[in-house]
């Protein structure tokens, strides 16, 4: 995937700015953060996976939490991105 692909999604943006703040969440938690239904964030999250910038914990045999993949250049890439975008927003 490209990264035009992986950033022209304000949804995915949302997804990644709530867990860059917020460490990890559930499915339902996050799409409740971000304000869009289950499955849409179901979706984006597994992209997200997919390409290696988040992972995904299972906890029992439904809940499954997403956090930022660690070993990720990508991951720390996008969470640098992120830190640098909002100090320069609060000046």
């Amino acid at each position: 995937m490209e990264i035009e692909e992986v950033f022209s999604s304000k949804s995915r943006m949302k997804i990644l700015r709530v867990l860059h703040k917020l460490g990890q969440l559930t499915v339902s938690d996050i799409g409740r953060y971000i304000n869009i239904n289950y499955s849409a964030t179901d979706k984006h999250l597994r992209l997200l996976e997919s390409e290696g910038i988040l992972k995904q914990y299972l906890f029992g045999q439904r809940i499954r939490m997403y956090s930022f993949n660690e070993t990720s250049e990508k991951a720390k890439s996008i969470q640098t991105l992120i830190q640098v975008w909002e100090q320069q927003n609060k000046h």
